[in-house]
């Protein structure tokens, strides 16, 4: 896609480095830890597997992320951990989130996804996306049809968006969703993803949003309870084991295949 095209569509400022969706192959993805574009974590098995497209918060990809990608792993899932800013020569946008748009960042993880599908140990049709805080927003975008119905995205398989950014709606659902968001989160209102719930049109999809009484942004981080950027925001220790849980049982019901 174009920049002035993408640009024309989702109507942000366009410095040309950060407005191109990022795209992968074998010279930008790596191993874990190898701060590549895009990280693949494999599990032990028999492949092939269904799959699972992380996309991190406003700080960009840390070990949050990749304790995620090793929890996938353990539940039989390929996890690839994709970075939409170090490649754009961005470290944050916490507080400036267009700076690399959420729609942008949806577009790297359908291209990670495409990615995913043409690799031997993994089944195309059963990827998924989990994404965090400025993630999260970015993956309410992947679950639209305005944005699915670009030539070169296909829709995922399932979709779970941790305290997500939540903008009013464009378009109708085009993957079942789960919404996991604390109820004291004083960056991403809990009040405005109840109405993007309320207010989407499922067009034959679900949507689902827990919430998580006393619980802060970032409630499944490392870190305890902390100011950020103007915020509190930290782990809960309770509403991080349920997520887990239902983060879990929303994939398994959702990509793996039926016994």
């Amino acid at each position: 896609m174009g920049r002035w095209l993408l640009c024309a569509l989702f109507g942000f400022g366009c410095a040309s480095a950060i407005a191109q969706p990022l795209t992968f192959d074998g010279s930008t993805v790596g191993g874990p830890a190898s701060n590549a574009r895009a990280e693949v974590f494999v599990p032990i098995g028999t492949a092939p597997f269904p799959a699972v497209v992380l996309l991190h918060g406003c700080d960009g990809v840390h070990r949050h992320e990749r304790l995620w990608a090793q929890q996938l792993t353990a539940w039989g899932y390929v996890a690839i951990v994709v970075d939409s800013f170090r490649p754009r020569g961005v470290s944050t946008v916490c507080n400036q989130g267009m700076l690399v748009p959420p729609e942008l960042q949806a577009l790297d993880g359908c291209n990670a996804a495409n990615y995913l599908r043409a690799q031997p140990n993994v089944v195309g049709e059963r990827i998924g996306v989990i994404g965090l805080s400025h993630g999260g927003w970015a993956v309410l975008k992947t679950v639209l049809a305005d944005l699915a119905g670009q030539a070169s995205v296909r829709p995922f398989a399932a979709a779970v968006a941790f305290y997500p950014g939540c903008n009013p709606l464009r378009s109708p659902l085009v993957t079942d969703t789960l919404i996991l968001i604390g109820e004291a989160d004083d960056w991403t209102p809990v009040d405005r993803c109840a109405r993007w719930r309320d207010a989407v049109e499922t067009n034959g999809h679900s949507v689902r949003m827990k919430t998580y009484p006393g619980a802060l942004h970032s409630f499944d981080a490392l870190a305890m309870p902390h100011a950020f950027a103007g915020h509190y925001i930290g782990r809960d220790p309770e509403a991080a084991a349920d997520a887990l849980v239902e983060t879990r049982r929303f994939l398994d019901d959702h990509l793996m295949p039926r016994r």
